[in-house]
């Protein structure tokens, strides 16, 4: 009777240290795990610097950006591309981040260079570049809360359609519903032709179209 207590406490000790051993190693597989942030956790930004005509190079600008980069992760900030056109003077970034101010906060201890806009957007689906072609900003200033999501896109596949014709290989666009704004970003032998385009395909002509460079 007591050596089968004794094998009972015993069988019960093993089934109770084999349960805690699974458990500690379940614990331990997932903090091995990295913490991967959910769908829509960050938000995708672009970031406006109007530096001045004649007072920016790319060079300047590439600098810059890796100060960027050696910074961003402690603000939670993603630098993803940027363009820049060195004849007016003006930079763009495109970023995902928590908020605005993560991004003001990063380009301040980076380089202290401020962007004097920043917009919230949305993107299309990205089409592959040319090599060796020139790259163009477009941007439709269509006015606070008269622009969605839905019409921009429709917008975009009519100028995917009527781009070739014009040589102009349009790439993608982000969209700020909010503000009324939307980019394009093309490649193009001059920016009459992404007029031609765009008047063609929709008729909603951009307010400036800048010629720029590209990196990343």
């Amino acid at each position: 009777m007591k050596v089968f207590s004794i094998l009972t406490i015993f069988a019960a000790f093993n089934l109770i240290s084999g349960n805690l051993a699974a458990q500690s190693n379940a614990i331990a597989s997932l903090a091995d795990k990295p913490t991967k942030h959910k769908s829509g956790s960050k938000n995708l930004y672009f970031d406006v610097h109007h530096i001045g005509a004649g007072k920016v190079t790319a060079e300047a600008v590439a600098q810059a950006h890796a100060k960027d980069l050696a910074t961003e992760k402690k603000y939670g900030v993603h630098f993803i591309k940027y363009w820049v056109d060195e004849k007016e003077g003006n930079v763009y970034c495109l970023a995902s981040a928590p908020d605005t101010q993560s991004i003001r906060k990063t380009h301040g201890e980076a380089h202290g260079l401020l962007p004097q806009e920043i917009y919230k957007v949305t993107a299309g689906q990205e089409s592959f570049a040319t090599e060796g072609k020139v790259y163009f900003l477009d941007v439709h200033e269509l006015g606070a809360g008269k622009v969605t999501a839905k019409d921009v896109a429709a917008a975009h596949q009519k100028d995917l359609a009527v781009g070739p014709k014009y040589g102009v290989n349009f790439i993608n666009y982000w969209v700020d519903t909010k503000q009324g704004i939307v980019v394009c970003l093309s490649q193009a032998p001059d920016s009459n032709s992404i007029r031609n385009a765009h008047r063609e395909a929709h008729g909603l002509l951009p307010s400036y179209i800048e010629e720029v460079k590209q990196g990343q």
